[in-house]
């Protein structure tokens, strides 16, 4: 893992298209989340270059005449990492590699390096080099002859700087032997999860850096990593929790993001598994971030793909704290409301409102509401387990605050 201040940023451009299934406005959101990104693996974006075309170019991914000016502004600035906010093809990156003699990291290779940096555990690093070499097999064609002339990410921890390692044979070979590894560990999480006995389980599920591991500070009282960086979480963290006098489990899994590499869903199965055996799901949302809608919308697609879409699920909009909405002055007739104007009110009687007592407005870090997130907690867990345990009623009555929870 990186130390936290033995090394400069590298100085990086994005570049992104606006094409006609992609706006300015939605290029400008995924370019700043770009730049968060950027800036969570170690890299300092000084520069943006956006071009409007029909599709991307098959050889450069940008027009020529973009390319060149890119390619000027690159060594006038001494440029050393170049990322683009789409998955290059292999041949792309090749061209524009002998172009600008520079790295070059699509936002795909970008979030692996994250996840690499980031991985703790035995397990959390199996998965992400399994996903690293499954992005790279295709892209050693014609390419390199070895492997060791690969370029990292920005934080250089791709498995491309072992000599080892020379050709796709030894790569293919590699990422069976890792996948049999993995399997060996999902034997052993899949018997852990069977060993946690009858516990109702609940999940921490949402977009990263929404506050998962905050949250779950304050309610388990324990000492999860949390940092104002993307993917700050990538290993499963499982609590024993008491609300009132009821016990149950909570895990809080790794966040999605818009775009998810096809690689690391598949790689990070196991830790999914998680999220698909639970019985309730929170789904936590940053309700002070501008497109927390679309990332409602991403999480969802993913719990789709998992099949765990239809699980009871309770909505926490967190960092109420952080909320703040634009507003229009009285004698202003030509600014337009939108959402941007609403309040926290006003967004409660919109599609919230159908969500009834399942959408909870809290702040984890200022512990405010929490008294109402333990109460309906409580009562969802408690449903799930009288159900399941119709003889234990008598032990968990309705919610009463213990002393000293709050």
């Amino acid at each position: 893992m990186l130390e936290k201040k033995d090394f400069e940023y590298e100085k990086a451009i994005l570049i992104g298209i606006v094409t006609k299934h992609q706006n300015e406005e939605k290029l400008n959101e995924f370019l700043d989340e770009l730049e968060f990104l950027t800036y969570t693996a170690g890299g300092e974006v000084v520069k943006r270059f956006t071009q409007k075309m029909d599709m991307p170019n098959s050889k450069t991914f940008i027009g020529t005449g973009k390319m060149e000016e890119v390619q000027a502004y690159v060594e006038q600035h001494d440029i050393g990492t170049v990322v683009f906010d789409d998955e290059l093809t292999p041949a792309q990156q090749r061209n524009i590699e002998r172009i600008l003699k520079s790295k070059i990291i699509d936002r795909t290779n970008l979030i692996l390096d994250i996840f690499a940096q980031r991985a703790q555990t035995s397990y959390a690093r199996t998965q992400v080099e399994l996903a690293q070499y499954q992005y790279l097999l295709p892209r050693l064609t014609g390419m390199w002859t070895h492997l060791e002339r690969q370029r990292g990410g920005i934080g250089m921890r791709g498995p491309g700087e072992t000599e080892i390692e020379t050709d796709r044979r030894i790569v293919r070979d590699r990422i069976s032997l890792l996948k049999k590894k993995m399997l060996t560990i999902d034997k052993q999480m899949a018997t852990q999860r069977g060993n946690r006995g009858q516990l109702v389980r609940v999940a921490l599920v949402g977009y990263t850096n929404v506050g998962k591991s905050t949250l779950m500070n304050v309610i388990a009282k324990s000492d999860v990593f949390a940092e104002n960086k993307l993917f700050a979480t990538l290993d499963t963290t499982v609590r024993k929790v008491v609300i009132g006098n009821l016990p149950f489990l909570l895990s809080d899994t790794v966040g999605f993001i818009r775009k998810l590499p096809t690689q690391l869903v598949e790689s990070f199965k196991s830790t999914l598994d998680e999220v698909r055996e639970a019985d309730l799901l929170l789904h936590v949302v940053d309700i002070s971030h501008p497109q927390f809608e679309d990332h409602i919308a991403s999480v969802n697609k993913i719990l789709e793909e998992i099949a765990s879409l239809d699980k009871p699920t309770i909505m926490v909009f967190n960092k109420i704290d952080a909320y703040s909405h634009a507003t229009i002055e009285a004698d202003d007739l030509t600014t337009v409301r939108t959402k941007a104007h609403y309040t926290l009110d006003e967004w409660r009687d919109t599609w919230m409102s159908k969500i009834g007592d399942n959408a909870l407005f809290i702040s984890a870090i200022n512990k405010e509401n929490m008294d109402e997130f333990r109460k309906r907690v409580y009562q969802e867990v408690r449903e799930i387990h009288v159900t399941r345990f119709p003889y234990n009623n008598f032990l968990y009555p309705e919610f009463m605050e213990q002393e000293g929870e709050k």
